[in-house]
């Protein structure tokens, strides 16, 4: 038998083998999906094809690239839709990658509440095609992650903000953690209007001794905006650093069905 047919044959061996012990880890340790358990095929790329199908549902559609909510470019005048005109914004502008609803709804709470860190790879995936779909993609010289006051990092033991900026990419764009939080606060759920979510974070946030932004070009990222009063308050205090332009890069935008009235300068 020639050495050619040998190598045929031996890879052919070698493939058959990688099939049979495929099957059997799959009968011995079957594939679930990552966000409601059931069996799935290791083709399915981690979710089952019901979540898959929410999710599209939920990342689909136009938004407003100034606070993130639902809305048609073609309602946008001057880049911004009708609930933001005549709010005050410290930044620039928002790339999100869905809707806070169904199976995106209940990635993020495992993810941020129930230690299921294995998620990142799908919500970073989400964010990603995000900013790289944004259009200030190439004005970016940092990621910054929304900070955890330090006493709740060392509960919940990660920053779900920043495992995600972990998993953008981007050739020269690093993430930096110079933006701390400095007074520990009430969870925003728990804060029933926007005017009491900005009060909630206001001076809550800091950039480290000696630091400087100056210049730069900063993209914030975090897991959800809801009336969007953490990012406010990030964004401007990294001004106040010497950034130049802020952005918001966020995996969900809650409150699609809530309006808030208009002479309300919060997000």
């Amino acid at each position: 038998m020639s050495l050619v047919r040998l190598q045929s044959v031996a890879s052919q061996v070698k493939r058959r083998a990688r099939f049979g012990l495929a099957g059997f880890n799959q009968l011995l340790w079957p594939t679930v999906c990552m966000n409601c358990g059931r069996n799935i095929c290791e083709t399915d790329d981690r979710l089952c094809r019901s979540c898959w199908g929410e999710l599209l549902e939920c990342t689909g559609g136009d938004y407003c690239p100034r606070c993130g909510r639902d809305a048609s470019r073609y309602g946008l005048v001057e880049g911004s839709c009708p609930d933001c005109q005549g709010r005050e914004f410290f930044f620039d502008g928002i790339a999100r990658a869905g809707v806070y609803d169904k199976a995106l709804r209940k990635m993020i709470l495992a993810f941020k509440l129930s230690g299921r860190t294995e998620l990142d790879v799908v919500l970073g995936f989400l964010a990603n095609s995000a900013f790289q779909g944004a259009a200030f993609v190439q004005e970016v010289d940092f990621f910054v992650p929304v900070p955890m006051h330090w006493t709740r990092r060392l509960l919940r033991g990660y920053n779900q903000s920043h495992l995600i900026a972990r998993r953008l990419k981007h050739d020269s764009v690093k993430t930096n953690t110079e933006l701390v939080k400095i007074r520990r606060t009430k969870s925003q759920t728990a804060m029933t209007t926007p005017a009491g979510r900005a009060r909630n974070v206001a001076g809550a946030f800091a950039v480290r001794r000696g630091h400087s932004f100056a210049g730069r070009r900063l993209c914030l990222v975090d897991d959800i905006k809801t009336t969007g009063a953490t990012l406010n308050e990030c964004a401007d205090v990294l001004k106040q650093a010497g950034a130049s332009k802020v952005y918001a890069l966020v995996v969900a935008v809650a409150g699609q069905n809530v309006s808030y009235p208009a002479f309300l300068t919060l997000l």
